[in-house]
């Protein structure tokens, strides 16, 4: 799971362009990253292609933090 929360959060440093310090477990995508809702699809974009997945869109626009996009994720790749 380590490995998938650090990936996640390069994903959304580089995304979001914002710095991978800033990129924190509990950071709400929106409120304290600035994510714009285009954003929200590039990511879901970028999530797919770094784990080589696909990603329900509807459900993984609900997602609204680092930790649940991890979490998200994580179950995915489990399968």
């Amino acid at each position: 799971m380590e490995n998938t929360a650090e990936r996640v959060k390069a994903v959304v440093a580089r995304q979001l362009k914002v710095s991978p310090d800033k990129v924190k477990d509990e950071s709400d995508f929106v409120k304290d990253l600035g994510a714009e809702s285009i954003q929200s699809l590039e990511l879901v974009a970028a999530f797919e292609e770094e784990f080589d997945i696909e990603m329900d869109e509807e459900k993984a626009l609900q997602i609204k933090n680092v930790k649940d996009a991890v979490d998200f994720i994580s179950k995915i790749v489990q399968m």
